[in-house]
């Protein structure tokens, strides 16, 4: 489970600002963002399947990716991890890509995909939920939007607390600079927990309470349950691009960032 919010073509001097947690279980091998082999991904890795939920290429391709809330998962279907991946290597526009995607649906679990061209300033959302009608596919509008475990702008009520949040924070730092940091432990350390009678209803009572926050902490029979990272992207419109990270590596929470210019 994560859940992201981002601004879209809001701001002239940043056409992308986001703020992203990764909700996982702590046993999962991952490693933190940073530049892949061969230096034109930059983004963090699931080194179990091979995948990542945040990537950004040197040529201004931009990758980020949610599953699903859903009770049954299928067996022996691809990593969704792969899709960002597909994404960044290619060539093709983010409608191109969808539009070949759209046949593949079946292959994946449920999963939310938001992929952008920074050079031709299109962004595009895709998901293959509601299961059975096919892949959905639609462009980002301008403007401020969350995606969680359901479709992107689905009104759940941390996703309600998280825009309004940062709507608030926008505002706050309009006439400064924005400082990642600050603004991450604002909005993404959030353990503010729902009443039971507005969550989804999707899991056990029990795990949705404990869901229901912005920054996640869960024990489940599986193990370590919960938030591991936070990401920030910053793009801005002379073409660089800012990631900050927060991290829990071996029990203990780490920092780092990592800037580049686009190559356009």
């Amino acid at each position: 489970m994560c859940i992201g919010v981002f601004l879209w073509r809001g701001d002239p001097n940043y056409p992308l600002i986001l703020f992203l947690n990764r909700d996982e279980y702590h046993n999962r091998p991952t490693k933190a963002v940073g530049w892949w082999e061969g230096g034109d991904i930059v983004g963090g890795r699931d080194e179990l399947g091979g995948g990542t939920w945040l990537a950004c290429s040197r040529s201004g391709r931009f990758a980020f990716l949610t599953n699903v809330r859903e009770l049954h998962s299928q067996t022996n279907v691809n990593t969704r991890g792969e899709l960002p991946v597909r994404f960044l290597e290619g060539t093709e526009s983010p409608k191109e890509f969808a539009d070949e995607l759209v046949r593949q649906g079946d292959c994946y679990n449920g999963f939310n995909l938001i992929i952008a061209d920074f050079c031709s300033m299109n962004m595009v959302y895709i998901t293959n939920r509601p299961k059975g009608d096919g892949m959905s596919v639609c462009q980002v509008s301008p403007g401020v939007h969350v995606l969680t475990n359901s479709s992107l702008d689905t009104p759940w009520p941390k996703a309600l607390r998280l825009q309004q949040n940062f709507r608030g924070l926008l505002h706050q730092y309009s006439k400064t600079e924005y400082h990642a940091k600050e603004m991450a432990e604002k909005l993404m350390q959030d353990r503010t927990k729902d009443n039971d009678t507005n969550l989804p209803g999707i899991y056990p009572p029990e795990f949705e309470h404990q869901l229901s926050s912005i920054f996640v902490e869960a024990e489940t029979p599986k193990g370590r349950y919960g938030t591991r990272s936070t990401s920030v992207v910053f793009v801005e419109a002379s073409g660089g691009v800012r990631f900050y990270e927060r991290y829990i590596e071996n029990d203990l929470w780490k920092e780092h960032e990592v800037s580049f210019l686009i190559e356009s």
